[in-house]
């Protein structure tokens, strides 16, 4: 079983159990968070449902493991022979998530 979930403008594949990091979303640790953009699913017996562009009552629930800064990116610009040079670093805030169930009311 699997769905698809739309969430911080990213699209994720996601199973029970899986651990995923997303971007920031405002929940404190060990909190089940709800999230209810759901594009897909399909279960064991090989059953697809897909939405318009959602499927009504799908939810997955996830917990939440932590609040975590993603690796640090580099933006460097440059115009040649104008001695401009500039490098500033950016790190992402990210939530560590575990899958706990995908679910699908009919």
């Amino acid at each position: 079983m699997f769905a698809v979930m739309k969430t911080g403008g990213k699209q994720f594949c996601v199973s029970p159990n899986d651990v995923l990091k997303i971007n920031k979303i405002n929940n404190e640790k060990e909190d089940i968070v709800e999230i209810k953009d759901i594009l897909m699913y399909a279960d064991d017996s090989s059953n697809v449902t897909l939405g318009n562009p959602l499927i009504d009552g799908a939810c997955v629930k996830v917990q939440v493991l932590d609040q975590i800064k993603d690796d640090k990116l580099i933006v460097f610009k440059k115009h040649r022979r104008h001695n401009y040079r500039r490098k500033r670093g950016h790190r992402q805030d990210m939530t560590v998530i575990k899958v706990l169930e995908i679910s699908l009311k009919r």
